[in-house]
């Protein structure tokens, strides 16, 4: 399961892996959690395209949101098949530019780790996209990560992560029109175990409202224990000539 993770590289460094002709700008997020607004690439008459989708996913039979469980991941192994996220697959697959994320080692308490890129530099996470049309033509777009088992890197962490897509598959994976959902589902799969690396982080990071460079910092060890952790991190507060997408 993936439900947080980071976006830290500068804008322009994301336009230019992504491809997208968008200029946006926007802040480093250190906690991006569901329900909020977040960048994805997909394409638009053939061409890929920045938009701001809400992470959690809302099929377009739902007759009201209000009523209808939060869906912030969706199982690889399932999404050819599952009513939720069959015609999405089909027709409407996504990037999600990310640092990094987070998962939570079982036991007590539950332990958070920052996984990254072992070299550095942003991910491509698999997602997929919808829009739900309501009664009176109001509409939501809402997007939802795909996972997969985890890789030997994190299985000792967590059983799932998010699909990493490789640049190189990037239209592979985005182009609707050529690549049927059977075909596209060959990159739902873990991401090669030596491509990633993680490591233990502060708890504060189990509360939304903290978005700050300190949560993405190793948890200092003595004789092999976590240390006692520091003061929670305060809110991250965005400079006023910051502006803002997200």
């Amino acid at each position: 399961m993936c439900a947080r993770y980071v976006i830290t590289s500068p804008a322009a460094a994301i336009r230019a892996l992504f491809g997208y002709a968008e200029q946006p700008d926007f802040p480093p997020r250190y906690n991006v959690a569901p329900t909020q607004p977040i960048p994805v690439v997909r394409l638009d008459d053939g061409k890929r395209s920045f938009a701001l989708l809400r992470w959690g996913f809302v099929p377009a039979w739902v007759k009201d949101p209000r009523n209808f469980s939060l869906l912030i991941n969706a199982r690889g192994e399932s999404v050819l098949d599952k009513s939720s996220f069959r015609n999405a697959m089909r027709r409407r697959r996504c990037l999600i530019p990310a640092d990094g994320f987070y998962e939570w080692r079982d036991g007590t308490p539950r332990r958070p780790y920052f996984v990254r890129a072992r070299s550095g530099g942003p991910l491509a996470l698999a997602g997929l996209w919808e829009t739900w049309i309501g009664p009176n033509g109001e509409e939501i777009d809402s997007v939802v990560i795909v996972t997969t088992q985890a890789n030997r890197a994190l299985a000792a962490i967590h059983g799932r992560m998010p699909v990493i897509v490789a640049p190189e598959a990037f239209d592979f994976w985005l182009d609707c029109a050529k690549v049927d959902a059977t075909t596209a589902a060959a990159l739902l799969g873990p991401a090669a175990d030596d491509r990633l690396e993680c490591y233990e982080v502060s708890s504060a990071v189990n509360r939304a409202a903290n978005d700050s460079p300190e949560l993405i910092a190793p948890v200092p060890r003595v004789d092999g224990r976590a240390a006692p952790e520091p003061a929670t991190p305060a809110k991250r507060k965005k400079p006023n000539n910051q502006p803002s997408l997200f």
